[in-house]
């Protein structure tokens, strides 16, 4: 059972050559249960991906504490996977080998990094693939490799950062059910930051939305559809609600936003 309390978290960046500094995140408390799906969205430059790098460790709180099942969050570590937008494979490394690579610094056996890395490449349908290097690859593929890499670890949760928004409609669309279809038999709790209001709905059980810099939470939004989700469900009356909704909500912020720089 995965909890992540984010409590009273800030990130001020300094000013670069003497500059004013840049408060990029207001204090900010959140908590996020067991296999819960939470889509991060908000204005450009509200702080998303700052609180994102916080939480995967890769960045450090100016003020506050980020705790996963009562342990602080001090760096990167295995308890969270992480994806980004951009491609972030070992282009020396095949398929197989990327997503078997955490398993193999943290020394899992072989035959069992073998059939953990099999599984993942079945779920995310790159079976034929597995002997491909990255360059050979589409970036839905890519992602593909990505999002199982992080999972073959196993750890209590995923972080994605706009990990679709070089995609193609169409791949997007895809690669938003694979998502899905993976956290529903996973298990897995997730955060997904994301700027396309469409895209937060779909994958989110709640749908978290930040004002305009600097980023503190603003409001937290149920998602009550039912799963498993399919692509239809877009068009139905209650995702066009939450969307008409969310959609007000984010160009307030993005209004104040431009008003203030």
């Amino acid at each position: 059972m995965s909890r992540l309390i984010i409590k009273g978290v800030s990130r001020v960046f300094p000013g670069s050559h003497g500059g004013q500094p840049t408060q990029a995140l207001q204090p900010t408390d959140l908590t996020v249960e067991h296999n819960d799906f939470v889509s991060i969205l908000g204005p450009s430059g509200c702080g998303k991906s700052t609180l994102l790098r916080i939480i995967a460790g890769l960045d450090t709180p100016t003020t506050g504490t980020v705790t996963l099942d009562g342990t602080a969050v001090r760096g990167p570590g295995a308890d969270r996977g992480v994806v980004f937008q951009s491609y972030t494979l070992f282009p020396w490394l095949t398929v197989e080998q990327n997503i078997g690579f955490g398993l193999r610094e943290r020394g899992v056996r072989d035959r069992d990094r073998r059939e953990i890395v099999a599984s993942y490449i079945e779920k995310v349908g790159l079976k034929g693939f597995e002997h491909h290097w990255p360059k050979q690859l589409s970036g839905g593929m890519q992602q593909r490799t990505a999002i199982a890499r992080a999972l073959a670890n196993d750890p209590k949760i995923l972080l994605l950062d706009e990990p679709f928004g070089a995609l193609d409609n169409q791949t997007r669309g895809l690669m938003q059910e694979l998502l899905l279809g993976i956290w529903e038999r996973e298990q897995k709790t997730v955060i997904f930051v994301t700027h396309d209001i469409e895209e937060a709905i779909f994958m989110a059980s709640h749908v978290v939305t930040m004002s305009a810099r600097p980023g503190r939470v603003k409001s937290i939004t149920p998602v009550p559809l039912a799963h498993p989700r399919h692509y239809t469900i877009k068009a139905s009356p209650e995702f066009s609600r939450l969307r008409l909704d969310l959609t007000e909500e984010i160009r307030t912020e993005a209004i104040l936003a431009a008003e203030v720089h």
